[in-house]
């Protein structure tokens, strides 16, 4: 962590603080996505010396859910009193990034521990045909867990790659139900091509008699709720849980007209019509927002009732910023942008039997930083041919040991880069133009220092470049 970090972070959490205190130190415009509401938090602190076997890891995804989009990141009008719970009970990043500014390259970060760029299905952002994929020679946190006694298995969305050469069967995923594509309709299950995307396995559903056509959130936890009580034979467990929610097309259960609307324009040949431009509004995706709470406390509920709740780290976050009718606010931009609102997320991690309670996390971390730190907490090593980008974290977590050395975050999309070194940021977009940030002072990222800080750019460009010469080109289009 920088000095100015480490300041930044004394100044505001020096000790137990309330929100006001928050307020105070951030700024009133900072201070509603830094602290819950009439809540106590403390900064971040390991408990040493406390021992665990190894946990069963419930690993949860929203979809395009904003950085700010959960009461306890500050939303005003949406309430997510399951998702605060959770963070109460375990550690509430503040600086937590996705792996990419669009879904399936985040996937590709989190699953592989390494930059999207590396293989030539990241480069795909995101996927849309039967061209590319996660290579299934390719090593995961699945197939690494499971090499190492887990159980493993995938419910929700994937969409690194169709049948028949990618699925999450071929990768480590042990089980899977669920869709292939970026999008579906929530009830009849019709992808962007109009094919039915439900799937068992690498079976569709859609090929039986049985389809089931009830809201797609509620059928994922369903699934998900019957996993966590099952019984594995005492094997740990790994879940990844994809939800679709707040993706659009902006259906909230119940909203059967709708749907039959969208479905309508989906058979007519409307090749547009699940992206549903015409539709939506900040109520409805508050709806959907509140609905993936609630699912996402069903799910809780029943880990609890399953008596594994103690030895389960449950890990929640989105798989890149915030959509159209997401509350992003200070950040700028939203998904497909490498600005911070396309890229920084909720983050939020719970394991009772190691971490306390009630903290926060200012440390800046992403995606395949979580992919090391899963890997070593389950006790599986990483394949030497593959080595990882990202840094473990449960020295940080569980040890009490010092948050990783300043290192760079690296993001790289077609016409935009980004790299995070401390509290600055690299950043050039679509114009073409170097920019420089200081986070801890502009989050909002409307105080471009490039002018008086010419060397650091200079830096952090050459940084950025020196990464992004060991990936893949970009295809030609």
């Amino acid at each position: 962590m920088s000095s100015h970090a480490s300041n930044l972070s004394r100044r505001a959490f020096g000790g137990v603080v309330g929100a006001s205190a928050t307020a105070a130190a951030l700024g009133a415009a900072a201070a509603p996505a830094d602290a819950a509401p009439g809540t106590v938090e403390r900064p971040f602190r390991a408990a040493p010396g406390r021992t665990a076997k190894r946990p069963n890891i419930l690993f949860i995804l929203g979809d395009d859910l904003g950085w700010a989009d959960l009461s306890s990141y500050g939303a005003p009008h949406i309430k997510t009193p399951n998702l605060d719970r959770l963070a109460r009970q375990g550690v509430r990043f503040t600086d937590a990034y996705s792996g990419s500014a669009t879904c399936s390259p985040t996937r590709f970060s989190l699953y592989t521990g390494r930059y999207p760029g590396r293989t030539a299905g990241g480069l795909a952002e995101p996927i849309a045909d039967r061209s590319v994929g996660l290579d299934p020679n390719h090593p995961t946190l699945a197939s690494l867990l499971r090499g190492a006694g887990y159980a493993t298995a995938l419910i929700g969305k994937w969409h690194c790659g169709y049948l028949p050469d990618y699925s999450p069967t071929k990768s480590g995923w042990e089980e899977f139900f669920g869709n292939f594509g970026g999008a579906l309709e929530y009830y009849s299950k019709l992808g962007l091509g109009g094919e039915y995307d439900l799937y068992e396995g690498d079976v569709r559903e859609g090929d039986a008699e049985y389809k089931d056509l009830r809201y797609y959130t509620r059928i994922l936890t369903e699934r998900a709720s019957e996993y966590v009580r099952r019984d594995h034979g005492g094997h740990p467990w790994l879940l990844n849980l994809n939800f679709t929610t707040p993706h659009w097309p902006w259906i909230a259960d119940g909203d059967e007209k709708q749907s039959a609307e969208i479905v309508r324009r989906i058979k007519s040949g409307d090749p547009r019509a699940l992206f549903h431009t015409d539709g939506g509004s900040v109520e409805k995706y508050t709806e959907m927002v509140q609905d993936l709470d609630r699912s996402v406390g069903q799910v809780l509920k029943a880990l609890t009732e399953s008596g594994r709740e103690h030895d389960t780290l449950v890990f929640f976050a989105s798989d890149n910023g915030g959509e159209r009718f997401s509350y992003n606010w200070p950040l700028s931009g939203n998904k497909t942008s490498l600005q911070e609102g396309g890229i920084r997320v909720p983050t939020i991690v719970r394991w009772p039997a190691r971490i306390d309670g009630g903290q926060v996390s200012h440390e800046p971390v992403f995606s395949p930083d979580w992919t090391a730190t899963l890997l070593e907490i389950g006790g599986a090593r990483p394949a030497p041919a593959y080595p990882l980008d990202g840094t473990s974290l449960a020295g940080y977590l569980l040890r009490g040991e010092a948050p990783p050395a300043e290192r760079e975050l690296f993001w790289r999309v077609r016409g935009e880069r980004a790299l995070r070194r401390g509290d600055w940021k690299y950043y050039r977009g679509q114009g073409g133009a170097d920019q420089l940030f200081d986070l801890a002072a502009d989050r909002r990222e409307q105080a471009d220092r490039a002018a008086d800080r010419p060397k650091l750019l200079a830096e952090l460009r050459s940084a950025w470049e020196r990464t992004d010469g060991e990936l893949l080109p970009y295809p030609e289009r």
